[in-house]
This record gives C-alpha cells, sequence and structure tokens, in this order.
C-alpha cells in the first residue's frame, strides 16, 4: 500500500519565527550575485564607456545593488510586516552602555586584521580577483568610489548577516542554532571566491556573531569589515602588475 509520513503542516510559523529573515538572505544575495555576475549587463557597460570607465562604473553598480537586495529592501520589507520591532532591534543603533566596547574592539581587531588582509592581498591568487575594478589607470575619482563603494556594499550586506539574520534568529531558536545558520550561510557566499576566503570565513563569522550580539549592534562588524576590505583593496591596487594609480583625472568618456 502507498504509505507516507504526514507532515506537520498545520504547525505555521510566524514571520517572526527566523523564517523570512533566512529567505530574505538567500533572495538578496542570489538577486546581488546573479546581476553582479551578469555579461549582458557587464557588455552594456563596455559598450557605453571606455575600458577603465566601464569597470568604474559596472563595479559601482554592483556595490549599489547589493545595499539594496541584501540590506534596505530585506530591512524595509521586515519592518512592515513585523511592525514592532524598530531599527535598534535588527541592530542599527547607538548604545552608551556599549560605545567603549565598540571602540576597544573595532581598534584591537583592526590591528590584528589589517597586517593578515595586507599579507593576503599581496599573494598572486588574490589579485586574480582584487582589486575589483579592473582599470587599468585608477585616478582618484576611481580610488574614491571604490572606498566609498565598498562602505555602501558592506552596509546592507552587515545588516543582513550581521542584524536581520541574526537578532531574530536567536530569539526565535537560540542563540547557537542562530549563530551556526549565520555563519554557515555566510561561509557559503565566499565560495566563489575560494576555498581560502571560503573557510576564513567561518572562525571570522563566528567572531563577529557574538561580537555583535555583545555589543548590541552591528557596528563592529560593519568597521571590521570596511578595514579588511580597504586594507584588501588598496593593498592589491599597489602590488598588481597591470594596474596602476595616478593622482590626475583620465579623459572623460
Amino acid at each position: 500500500m502507498f504509505t507516507y509520513l504526514k507532515l506537520p503542516f498545520d504547525q505555521i510559523p510566524s514571520l517572526s519565527g527566523g523564517i523570512a529573515p533566512i529567505y530574505l538572505a538567500l533572495i538578496g544575495f542570489v538577486v546581488f550575485w546573479f546581476i553582479s555576475k551578469s555579461e549582458k549587463i557587464k557588455a552594456y557597460y563596455f559598450s557605453k564607456y571606455n575600458h577603465d570607465t566601464a569597470w568604474l562604473r559596472f563595479i559601482y553598480m554592483t556595490k549599489w545593488v547589493g545595499f539594496l537586495s541584501m540590506g534596505l529592501f530585506p530591512l524595509l520589507f521586515l519592518l512592515t510586516t513585523e511592525p514592532n520591532r524598530d531599527l535598534a532591534y535588527y541592530g542599527l543603533n547607538f548604545r552608551a552602555d556599549t560605545l567603549l566596547f565598540n571602540l576597544v574592539l573595532c581598534i584591537a581587531l583592526a590591528a590584528i586584521l589589517i597586517p593578515l588582509a595586507a599579507f593576503s592581498a599581496k599573494k598572486p591568487k588574490n589579485l586574480v580577483n582584487y582589486p575589483q575594478i579592473r582599470a587599468r589607470l585608477w585616478d582618484t575619482k576611481t580610488f574614491r568610489l571604490n572606498l566609498f563603494g565598498w562602505v555602501v556594499y558592506l552596509f546592507g550586506y552587515e545588516l543582513l548577516f550581521r542584524g536581520i539574520l541574526l537578532f531574530p534568529l536567536v530569539e526565535a531558536y537560540g542563540i547557537w542554532l542562530a549563530i551556526a545558520v549565520n555563519v554557515a550561510l555566510y561561509s557559503a557566499t565566499h565560495i566563489p571566491k575560494g576555498l581560502d576566503e571560503t573557510i576564513g570565513a567561518a572562525p571570522l563569522g563566528f567572531l563577529l556573531c557574538i561580537l555583535t550580539l555583545m555589543a548590541g549592534n552591528i557596528w563592529i562588524a560593519f568597521i571590521v569589515h570596511v578595514i579588511m576590505a580597504w586594507t584588501n583593496s588598496l593593498t592589491a591596487l599597489k602590488y598588481h602588475p597591470d594596474i596602476h594609480y595616478s593622482k590626475w583625472q583620465k579623459n572623460a568618456s
């Protein structure tokens, strides 16, 4: 006889039960990934602008897409569907009681991670992907937009992983399961960047989750991640044999 086990579909979870944040993380990253890796979109920029300008505009666009798809849109969805929760609940707050903790940890982690990031950024396998803007000649505009683009992107990124995908899950499932889900998804997003970054993302993700919960906000994770990205990007710029920086502006396309 054809039999099957009955599933408890009568157990309908609320959006606040951690379901929505997980799916929002999936959707947000998928949207970012396929737009940032779209050859058609990339070809559009290269058909309209010269090589260096195309790279700048294309990468800068992807940073904003990441901010919107992984940060702003999921946040707006949750604020709309869970009106009893505010920005502070998702880690967007400034707590006087943990201000010194945030400051000390940012300085300490920066002192440790900047040398490590700079050392790794020099490696040939890192120079294959970084700096992301593959313009042959960087000017002041490219330099500044590169830095600002990382700030925009990583704010959305950390809002997702250390805010939207952490605090609601801790409330729903407890700290250890919430961190396990967070680290698993966080590490998985680094798979396209290679084995080293994927493995390294696990302990870093775990540490940032712990510090975020101790601080009650996302600022340590955000600031540390920006510092690492800037260090990696600028070190790669310095050591890449085919990419050079000049303070003089290039001719506009």
